[in-house]
Formats: C-alpha cells, sequence, structure tokens
C-alpha cells in the first residue's frame, strides 16, 4: 500500500486530485495525504508539471519514525550557493569553474578530477576571501533551519558532507546546530590558498563512506537513515540509506532517489514524518 503526499494545504488541488483518482484525502499540518490501491494510476510528473506543486509517492510499510540519521549535501543542497564558484569570483574566474561544477554535479566529469582542476584556480587568493563567503554570499536554502530544528526534536542525529571545503561545513554546522560534517581540506600557505587540498578527496564513494562510519557510530541500520543530495556527486550516499531525497536536484539524481522536491523548501521533507492513519 502507497501513500500520494501533496506537499502542499491547496485545498483547491486537494479536491480535484480527489475527483480525477477518486480516492479521498486526510488533512495534515501543510500538506495532503491519500491512500493508493493497485487500481489507482498516478503519473507522478504528470502532477509535478501540471501543478507546481511537488508530489510524492511513499510505501507505508517504510517506518520513518525509526529514522536515526539524516544526512546532506551542503552546496546546493543544504545551502544556496556552490562555495567554490564563489570562491573563484575572487579570482574573476567564476563562470570558468561555475562550468566544471556543472558537469561534475551532471555526472559528465569525474569528481576527483574536477575538484583538483577548479582548486588549481584557486592559487594564490588570501584566505580572507573564504569568510567573505560565508558571510556575505552564503546561505541556506528556504527550510533548512525548520528540517534541522524539527530533526533535533525528535532526537534525530544530523550530518553535512560536502565535495566542497571543511571551512564551510565545520561552521555552518556550528550555527545551524548539525551534529556532524565532513568535506575537503583546502590547502593553506603563509595565509594564502596553495591551489590544492590536503588528505582523502570526499568524493562520492567518500560520502557513502560517512554515512556508513556514523551508523556505525551511533549503532544504526543504514535503513534508518535519511540522505538528501542533489547531484551525481550524492547518488552512493543516497543509494545506500533507507529513504533519499532529491532536492532541487539534476535528472540523474530525481531518477533514482526515493522522494523528490523540486518546487518547495527543505522543510517539505517534515511531511514524509507527519503521518496519520486513515480512519
Amino acid at each position: 500500500m502507497y501513500q500520494l503526499i501533496f506537499h502542499s494545504n491547496n485545498s483547491d488541488i486537494a479536491n480535484q486530485i480527489e475527483k480525477d483518482f477518486e480516492i479521498k484525502s486526510i488533512k495534515h499540518d501543510g500538506h495532503f495525504r491519500f491512500n493508493l490501491t493497485s487500481e489507482n494510476k498516478v503519473n507522478l510528473q504528470s502532477l509535478r508539471e501540471k501543478y507546481q506543486e511537488d508530489f510524492n509517492l511513499v510505501d507505508q510499510s517504510f517506518r520513518f519514525e525509526d529514522i536515526g540519521l539524516m544526512v546532506s549535501d551542503m552546496d546546493s543542497t543544504m545551502i544556496s550557493i556552490e562555495c567554490i564558484d564563489e570562491i573563484a569570483d575572487f579570482a574573476n574566474l567564476k563562470a570558468q569553474v561555475s562550468e566544471i561544477t556543472e558537469q561534475a554535479m551532471q555526472g559528465i566529469l569525474d569528481f576527483n578530477s574536477s575538484l583538483k582542476k577548479r582548486v588549481a584556480l584557486l592559487k594564490g587568493l588570501d584566505l580572507s576571501v573564504l569568510n567573505e563567503v560565508y558571510i556575505d554570499r552564503l546561505k541556506t536554502n528556504p527550510g533548512a533551519e525548520l528540517l534541522i530544528n524539527f530533526l533535533n526534536n525528535q532526537n534525530i542525529k544530523t550530518a553535512l558532507v560536502s565535495g566542497g571545503f571543511t571551512y564551510f561545513t565545520d561552521r555552518l554546522a556550528k550555527d545551524t546546530g548539525i551534529d556532524f560534517s565532513r568535506a575537503n581540506v583546502l590547502e593553506v600557505v603563509n595565509g594564502h590558498l596553495s591551489g590544492k587540498t590536503s588528505g582523502r578527496v570526499i568524493n562520492s564513494s567518500e560520502k557513502a563512506n560517512f554515512v556508513k562510519e556514523l551508523c556505525q557510530d551511533l549503532n544504526l541500520n543504514l535503513s534508518q537513515t535519511l540522505t538528501i543530495g542533489d547531484g551525481a556527486n550524492d547518488l552512493d550516499m543516497m543509494n545506500l540509506s533507507g529513504f533519499s531525497v532529491a532536492y532541487h536536484a539534476k535528472p540523474v539524481v530525481i531518477e533514482r532517489a526515493n522522494a523528490c522536491i523540486c518546487y518547495g523548501g527543505l522543510d517539505k521533507i517534515i511531511d514524509f514524518f507527519t503521518n496519520k492513519p486513515f480512519s
């Protein structure tokens, strides 16, 4: 048995769906749910395109109350920017670096080589540039704080993992109340970026390893994890988690995730946890 989740409180659309599919809805705080049977044929993409709203199908056998860990990508997922692109702007190389970033997120370029190429272009920039990016340009995506606060109140551990840099993940985690973080380390020489990273590269497989390590440390099963991502570099960790959400993501990620949020904010993910039985 599945439920169709309509991530909105628009009652006019909910009523129209009831008529079109001959199914009943139940109203929740901020969203509607519809009970589906095998006879109900729902095309999610058609609904999304028609109403410009988020719709998802959820298997009722999945127990969201068992989730003990949320792991999210940072750039373009938890925050609205790609940090490396904004750093490159200070060297007048944003367009060049952004193109490489986009190709890596689409899965066209190997992540390790793309990171090496992009970081090399940052050589010589003053370390103070990172602070400027964090203060002036880094903003969390809509609903991020609501989602984090909800998860914290549910005693669900939270983590950031990024193919970006520890300067931003560690600082953002501290500022938002996220429990864990992992990213690449930018090498600094005499107060300037050297154009290299140090230590292991946090690529797709390393993101998945981070999820596994956290589960081991927290005594959780992988099925008890929720992952959120937007690019090809997130697919390995999303594939192994209990439930994955593509957030304003690339097509390759939307195709393989359990659910997607393409119109609303990160707080729409809360809808998956707030279920009530049908009468």
